[in-house]
């Protein structure tokens, strides 16, 4: 009896054993199944995408634009090809100011780096702009610049300093609203076909205009009373130019005419000595000795008068000077 249990019990041990492998067997099939299943899913769910009414997807192949899609649902080579959504509605973008997020504008953030311009008559105006804006070539919106809205920002507040310089600060706050608006887009609309950003501008408009801060205007009259005291300065040394360039070109011309006259003098003097020269030589090549005693004599006549001659022996006590021969 004892050992018939005994095999009874090894047979349930058997069975147990038989039964946990085929579960265990079992698991890991449903395991693989259910990571297969997710692969599988995940592979499908990386293959479709959508794009709505408002975008249009760029899709890239190893960095390269293969296509660019519509509206629709559409499938994609997984791990492979990229889509990029890329938004073609009309968008905003605000110059001047920092928009709050609300409803009301009062709320809206004044950056004055933006907003503060310079006018034709030499005024600040603080001055908002809100630029409205479409994408309508993704593929050069996405890779032919790296910053694209930070470049039609940059273009846009040039245009706009450009365009508020050349009005009176009277006319920027009331009457020439409109016509600053209709130049400022075509100005900027010239400049982005220069850089072709892929962006459509659609309108430029006017948000505030109003005269600045008294800070500002206080540092505006800093600025001119630095910019008069240049001024002045400048004509002050205009004004001693015009006076002392007339004085110096003449002493510099009476100084030339000298100088020429001595020129022409000496160069007289030295023709007229090499005449002599010339004649004396010539007499002196015609009678040697005369000539020689000649200018011996002529030489004294000039010397003697000039000298006091005084006649000794050199033994006498005393020595009597005899008068100038030109006495």
């Amino acid at each position: 009896m004892v050992f018939k249990k005994h095999n009874d019990k090894g047979s349930e041990d058997k069975i147990i054993d038989e039964r946990f492998e085929r579960n265990f067997n079992t698991g890991k099939k449903l395991i693989g199944f259910v990571v297969l299943g997710v692969v599988i899913a995940f592979t499908v769910f990386s293959s479709i995408y959508s794009v709505s009414e408002q975008e249009q997807a760029v899709i890239t192949q190893f960095g390269k634009v293969v296509g660019v899609e519509g509206a629709g649902l559409h499938f994609k080579v997984p791990f492979i090809q990229e889509s990029t959504r890329v938004n073609t509605t009309t968008q905003g973008m605000p110059i001047g100011y920092e928009e709050s997020g609300t409803n009301d504008p009062n709320e809206d953030l004044s950056d004055y780096g933006d907003s503060m311009m310079i006018t034709k008559d030499f005024n600040f105006v603080n001055i908002d702009f809100y630029l409205e804006y479409k994408v309508v070539n993704p593929e050069v919106y996405l890779f032919n610049t790296d910053e694209p809205l930070d470049t039609l920002r940059n273009l846009t507040k040039a245009s706009i300093r450009s365009t508020i310089s050349k009005y009176l600060v009277d006319e920027v706050m009331t009457t020439a609203k409109s016509k600053i608006q209709a130049e400022v887009k075509d100005r900027l609309i010239a400049e982005m076909q220069k850089v072709n950003l892929g962006i459509e501008v659609v309108n430029v408009s006017i948000q505030d205009a109003e005269p600045p801060t008294a800070e500002v205007v206080q540092a505006f009259k800093a600025v001119e009373t630095a910019k008069q005291g240049a001024e002045t300065a400048i004509n002050n040394a205009n004004k001693y130019q015009s006076e002392k360039l007339p004085s110096a070109n003449a002493d510099a011309d009476k100084i030339i005419k000298e100088a020429e006259a001595y020129k022409e003098n000496r160069i007289a003097e030295a023709e007229g000595q090499v005449a002599r020269f010339s004649d004396t030589y010539k007499e002196y090549k015609k009678y040697p000795l005369i000539t020689k005693k000649r200018m011996f004599y002529e030489t004294l006549e000039e010397v003697l008068p000039s000298l006091d001659v005084i006649i000794t022996d050199g033994k006498t006590q005393s020595i009597y000077p005899v008068d100038k021969f030109n006495n």
